[in-house]
């Protein structure tokens, strides 16, 4: 009998520890779901098949958006940048040159256009023949048709000298290409490949988290999901953060239902179909807090799905300890 009495008050006064440690109750309007913290994965690419030559990050590291965190082996182009100078002053003297010749082609168009006019007058006092004349336009058509070849020449060199250019601002971009940064703030989740390794095209050297851009999805059953709208409020609290509601909204709404998934509780063993949401946290309290973001981390997110309903003061929000 005594033991049972024991039981009975063990019993008794585990139950009232679980209740005085329960969050109060939820008002209606403001629906909830568990779920995980998750960010987006961003693979840090290699654009050109090469060798891995430095490696400036490394698992865990935190790093900001252009940061650098590799570089690939670019003798090949720096030797092809090179070339592509040389072949840059080469085209400049070429069209020097061209520019040259066609200034001394209209040069000599002026002294035929001069003699010609000349021989035409003194054709007309008869002082001269209709020989010397022909000559004279002969001489002329050849000067127009010298400027005009000059001409060409100049338009060829100039297009020589663009093309060069382009090469040049092509492999420059290309040397540039093989600096590989990080496009977000985030952190290096993986490291997938080493210094001097050689990779393809597409070839991935980190994976890491975009920190800025940090949800949970979680699953409402038709009811709740069929209120819900993309913007409404919510709150995301974490086991590890009991005490610290993050303010999120709600940033995607699928539009077809699915079956529970297993890891979500239900409130009812009827929910079997469930909408897909996505609540995303606040931007601004990420950039805050962001060594604190850890991927993974269970929850609950408490959606508000009636504006008019006040969050409860336990959701109300306070900085994390």
């Amino acid at each position: 009998m005594p033991l049972a009495l024991v039981l009975t008050a063990l019993a008794g006064g585990a139950y009232w520890y679980w209740k005085a440690h329960q969050p109060p109750p939820i008002p209606n309007g403001i629906a909830w779901s568990n779920g995980r913290i998750e960010a987006q994965e961003i693979d840090i690419s290699t654009k050109f098949a090469g060798r891995i030559a430095e490696l400036f990050a490394n698992e865990g590291d935190a790093v900001a958006a252009g940061q650098v965190v590799a570089r690939m082996d670019t003798k090949d182009l720096e030797a092809s940048l090179a070339k592509a100078e040389a072949q840059v002053k080469l085209a400049e003297q070429a069209l020097g040159e061209a520019r040259a010749g066609l200034e001394q082609q209209q040069s000599q168009l002026v002294l035929a256009k001069a003699e010609f006019d000349r021989a035409a007058a003194l054709l007309q006092r008869g002082n001269t023949t209709m020989q010397i004349y022909d000559q004279r336009r002969q001489a002329l058509d050849a000067a127009n048709a010298g400027v005009n070849a000059a001409t060409a020449r100049v338009g060829q060199a100039e297009r020589a000298l663009d093309a060069a250019r382009h090469d040049v601002e092509l492999l420059k971009i290309n040397i540039a290409d093989n600096t590989l940064i990080a496009p977000r703030p985030g952190r290096i989740q993986y490291r997938i490949a080493n210094v001097g390794e050689v990779l393809p095209a597409g070839g991935k050297v980190f994976t890491m988290l975009d920190i800025s851009d940090v949800y949970m999805d979680i699953y409402l059953p038709t009811l709740e999901a069929g209120r819900a709208k993309v913007g409404d409020e919510a709150r995301i609290v974490l086991d590890a953060y009991p005490d610290f509601p993050a303010p999120a909204k709600v940033s995607f709404i699928a539009t077809q239902a699915q079956f529970t998934p297993k890891a979500v509780e239900t409130k009812s063993e009827r929910d079997k179909l469930m909408f897909r949401l996505r609540v995303r946290v606040d931007a601004a309290l990420l950039q805050r807090y962001a060594s604190e973001v850890r991927t993974g981390l269970p929850g609950i997110a408490y959606v508000r799905i009636d504006p008019s309903v006040a969050w409860p003061a336990w959701l109300q929000g306070s900085s994390p300890r």
